[in-house]
């Protein structure tokens, strides 16, 4: 690596990023995974208990004066505008002050927001603060997902992506199990049982906090800033481990060789005027991509699955104390569908996964609306329908985290994870759940049927845009999918 004086406006050439990019996986990498990944099963956590707890709040003595549409309508839509917010605020400082710094601090904003939500007294407090456990949560995203996929190699990023989003759904199986007991009153008070769904959910983000402390800054990002002596130690320090690692199991010490070089220029910052333009004028195509892609799972997922306990209750009797188990089902099949389909959208392909997955499950949901509105379906055969639905829509709804992520330059990337999040969710995920708390309190099957139309055909629109503008970027670096604003040669 040659380097020229260390200021603004100097140059570096390395090969730091294909050096990354050629590792072969190791221990460290699922370091990585685990310390950054795992914090998506404390959101699925977050989600699925606030649905399946909201009869329960409902209920007299329950220690909060709340409905049960306010908790899957208002309260639901706080926690995505929270989440919004969360997304653009700590994105943007993601960008500037670097992915570690910024995933230990949203981690910690959602640890105390959640922790006073379990000692939520009335339903002001308990609104307010689960828009800033959204807060946190958006600023995960953003930070995490630039993490990631800086930090993997390209022949894994896709599938790793894809599952790490999707673990959000084991959290979800495991808040609809916490939430079975939880809200036994014969093991807990009325007004006991759903604060400790919350207290858990604290303990569960302390571990993760003590094991995210081993997860380094990216060197990516640490090599853009002028710290290029430090992001050559942390990847030569990565590639012993992984070279040691490597002769354990091949006999072979020697590691696979760097693909290329890059020279960049050192700048500290980079003005939000510069990544709008980046963002919508060169690369116009990829941000309608981004904006169909969530803006159609946004809607599908916080406005349904929100909904899937009400409409459980409402037009199926089935009793809030068990509406946990329907929903583990088909948590378990959003979780099965980014573990067994993600390998493909690195082989196969992005294009062809990406837009199958979202057609399919579009396609699918019309199903399960004519089935609904014939009263075909049972509380079991919805169950089953749902979780083939989503079985898809699980590996889509990840994929356009992972595409967003991808498919512009590294300066601007946890912005534009943030600001896609944020436009996409706040279309779909606020007022989603707003108008599906509505449609399902009403009891009238139609409009149920109609909220379900509504989510099939934006994800079918979606795909067909994903089939027409979605890049192919398997196995590809992220420098050559999309070049960094500050590089003066590319790839060579």
């Amino acid at each position: 690596m040659s380097v020229t004086e260390p200021q603004t406006g100097s140059t570096v050439t390395t090969a730091i990023p294909a050096r990354l990019d050629r590792l072969p996986w190791s221990r460290w990498h699922w370091t990585v995974v685990i310390g950054l990944g795992t914090v998506w099963i404390l959101d699925g956590l977050e989600v699925t208990v606030v649905g399946n707890i909201a009869g329960r709040l409902s209920e007299e003595g329950s220690g909060l004066p709340i409905t049960s549409a306010q908790v899957t309508g208002i309260a639901a839509a706080l926690y995505v505008a929270g989440a919004c917010a969360g997304a653009l605020f700590f994105g943007r400082l993601t960008d500037l002050f670097g992915r570690k710094k910024l995933f230990m601090v949203t981690l910690a904003v959602y640890l105390g927001a959640t922790a006073l939500t379990s000692i939520s007294f009335h339903s002001w407090w308990f609104f307010a603060f689960r828009f800033l456990t959204g807060f946190g949560i958006g600023g995960e995203y953003a930070a995490i997902n630039s993490a990631i996929d800086e930090l993997i190699p390209s022949h894994y990023r896709g599938r790793v992506d894809l599952i790490i989003n999707g673990s959000f759904w084991l959290g979800a199986i495991g808040g609809s199990l916490l939430s079975i007991v939880a809200l036994d009153t014969d093991l807990f008070a009325i007004n006991v049982g759903w604060r400790l769904t919350f207290a858990l959910g604290v303990v569960l983000g302390l571990v993760i906090l003590l094991v995210r402390r081993n997860v380094p800054e990216s060197p990516r990002w640490l090599l853009i800033h002028g710290r290029e002596e430090e992001a050559e130690r942390l990847v030569s320090s990565v590639e012993e481990q992984v070279a040691e690692e490597h002769e354990e199991h091949t006999g072979r010490r020697e590691l696979p060789r760097p693909a290329g070089e890059i020279t960049i220029r050192r700048r500290e910052s980079i003005g939000f005027g510069t990544i709008a333009r980046t963002v919508f004028s060169q690369y116009r195509r990829r941000a309608v991509l981004g904006f169909s892609l969530f803006i159609g799972q946004a809607f599908l997922y916080n406005a349904i699955t929100f909904g899937f306990g009400a409409i459980l209750t409402t037009f199926f009797d089935v009793s809030t104390s068990d509406t946990g188990y329907y929903f583990a089902v088909i948590a378990a099949g959003n979780f099965l569908g980014p573990l067994l389909l993600g390998k493909l959208f690195d082989t196969v392909g992005r294009r062809v996964m990406i837009s199958s997955t979202y057609l399919l499950s579009g396609l699918l949901l019309f199903g399960t609306a004519w089935l609904f509105d014939r009263g075909s379906l049972s509380a079991t055969t919805l169950t089953a329908c749902w979780c083939v639905v989503l079985f898809f829509a699980s590996a889509g709804a990840s994929s356009a985290y992972l595409t967003v992520s991808e498919v512009f330059p590294m300066e601007t990337r946890a912005m534009a994870i943030a600001f896609f999040y944020a436009i996409g969710t706040a279309a779909g995920g606020i007022s989603g759940p707003l108008l599906f708390a509505k449609l399902t309190e009403s009891g009238v099957v139609a409009d149920t049927v109609l909220a379900f139309q509504i989510g099939a055909a934006l994800m079918c629109a979606a795909g067909l845009v994903a089939a027409a503008l979605a890049i192919r970027a398997e196995r590809r670096s992220l420098e050559d999918i999309a070049r960094p604003l500050t590089a003066t040669v590319a790839l060579r």
